[in-house]
């Protein structure tokens, strides 16, 4: 049999992290506006209203539609994902913003449109695997990977926003273990993909990937104020936030000296202000919501279902994790979000939408 309804406990961690999520964006951007910042209504407007209003608008339809339905529109809504994100560059349209050129101005509000290459490089991936489901573990798994993700990294590297290129390599990666591309294989599209960046980290336009990286190293070697910085007052909040934490609303780093307050580094507004237990809490949300996703995909009723679910899981929680690390010195900073957490109306609103998706998988999931 098959289970009419969405799985109740995906709904129960979803609605935490949602709610959780607004209660600290809440808190960390009273910090921005004791700074003084003139432009935090508009960045309020963005994350509520076209990031978590429309969000949840995209949540209900996401699960209202029968996931089988992407799989024929997967190559259309790729190939417009891939469009948008190439308009960034035409002038008058796309903007550029702390060194990236990543947004298109639609004049009421911005958007980032390579937030959708998120979830339309895992639909594309699910269905061409589904029909390699028997020979995914010859030469065209690994050739199917490289079509996809080729172009989008290119206009990536462009903006730039590896932040973003990794999150969407690493979920069609995922998609394609799943399917059953060899070992092999996968090490050496990984060796292959290191060593470009490394590669490009030496050339003048990507040199600030090589001082992330060499600040994650040797975050002892790097000067305080400068290169250092965001981590060690990340460090800073997390420490002083003790077991407990400050309490809600009375953290002190999001005053004056932590960066990216309401976005990267929200985590440690988090930590600092709900201590230990409120970071190990939203920590074990993400885990519970991996394996609740993977579970879903074990249990879908179609090859095609079952890849879905295993990228969305990878893409919603591995960006989680990825900002987690960074923030705690365990990976380089990548500008990668806190899924339904930090600050991004674009990215709140396709994360919502898979988030969507994956509910839809889970209603049609076998029963024990």
């Amino acid at each position: 049999m098959r289970s009419a309804r969405p799985d109740t406990s995906l709904i129960i961690i979803l609605a935490a992290l949602i709610l959780g999520g607004m209660l600290m964006f809440s808190s960390a951007a009273v910090g921005l506006l004791a700074r003084g910042n003139t432009h935090i209504s508009s960045v309020v407007f963005n994350h509520f209203v076209l990031g978590v209003g429309l969000g949840l608008v995209a949540l209900v339809i996401g699960f209202m539609i029968d996931y089988k339905k992407w799989r024929r529109f997967a190559p259309y809504i790729f190939g417009f994902s891939v469009f948008a994100t190439f308009l960034v560059f035409i002038p008058g349209l796309g903007f550029e913003h702390g060194g990236g050129r990543r947004w298109l101005d639609l004049g009421f509000a911005t958007f980032q449109p390579s937030e959708l290459l998120k979830i339309s490089s895992v639909m594309l991936a699910a269905m061409y695997f589904s029909f390699l489901r028997e020979h995914a573990s010859t030469w065209r798994g690994p050739a199917a990977f490289g079509i996809i993700c080729l172009g989008p990294a290119i206009i990536l590297a462009l903006q730039p926003d590896f932040g973003t290129l990794g999150i969407m390599v690493i979920s069609v990666f995922s998609v394609a273990v799943a399917a059953g591309v060899r070992a092999r294989d996968i090490a050496l599209l990984a060796v292959g993909g290191i060593t470009i960046l490394v590669l490009l980290s030496f050339t003048p336009k990507y040199d600030y990937v090589y001082e992330r990286i060499e600040t994650f190293i040797h975050p002892e070697k790097q000067n305080a104020l400068g290169d250092g910085y965001q981590i060690r007052q990340s460090l800073i909040a997390i420490g002083s936030g003790g077991v407990a934490g400050r309490g809600l609303g009375q953290g002190i780093q999001k005053f004056t000296y932590l960066p990216e307050p309401m976005g990267d580094s929200i985590f440690a507004v988090v930590a600092e202000e709900l201590g230990f237990i409120g970071g190990a809490i939203t920590i074990g949300l993400f885990l519970i919501l991996g394996l609740k996703g993977y579970g879903i995909a074990a249990r879908a009723p179609d090859f095609f279902g079952g890849l879905l679910a295993v990228g969305i899981s990878t893409y919603l929680v591995g960006e989680a994790f990825i900002n987690i690390a960074a923030m705690l010195g365990m990976a380089p900073l990548t500008g990668v979000p806190l899924t339904f957490i930090s600050q991004g109306g674009s990215a709140m609103l396709v994360s919502l939408a898979s988030a969507g998706i994956l509910l839809n998988i889970s209603r049609r999931q076998a029963r024990k």
